[in-house]
């Protein structure tokens, strides 16, 4: 069953997060969606990706290509829309999760601005949401470059 891990950015970039939660995904053999909401927000985190740290590469593709199914890291911006089979879901600026696939899921990302009102409400609805479907989920919180969690709920 799935677990949900909510992240709170502070000071670390989205695309150094999502370089090392996918890397760690991707070791476990884990296929991996990246959902955000608008395709243009993709497209820039997807160049980002690529310009990302000499020391490491991590595959990745964006939606809509015809290698979709073969990509490790596929960058979407619609529920449903990953041919790759992921086996983990990173959800970005408020993306949909939908319970029924979160549950088939080992892992689910939330990826969220903790000093935007919305965003941070849109988490918390996403929290009571996963965890009233009995997933269990933690919180996690960047405070100064370093990750500390804040909550844990367990599975049920």
């Amino acid at each position: 069953m799935a677990q949900a891990l909510f992240y709170q950015l502070g000071g670390a970039p989205l695309e150094a997060l999502v370089a090392t939660l996918a890397t760690r995904a991707l070791a476990q053999g884990w296929p991996v969606e990246l959902r955000g909401t608008e395709r243009a927000r993709m497209q820039v985190l997807d160049t980002q990706l690529w310009l990302g740290p000499q020391d490491g590469f991590l595959p990745h593709g964006l939606s809509g290509g015809p290698a979709d199914a073969r990509q490790p890291l596929l960058l979407t911006h619609t529920p449903g829309s990953a041919a790759n089979s992921p086996r983990a879901l990173m959800a970005i600026d408020g993306a949909e999760i939908e319970l029924a696939e979160a549950a088939r899921l080992e892992r689910v990302w939330v990826i969220f601005d903790g000093s935007l009102p919305d965003a941070l409400d849109r988490a918390r609805g996403q929290w009571r949401d996963l965890t009233g479907a009995g997933i269990a989920a933690q919180y996690w919180e960047d405070l100064g470059g370093r990750w500390v969690k804040k909550a844990e709920r367990p599975a049920g």
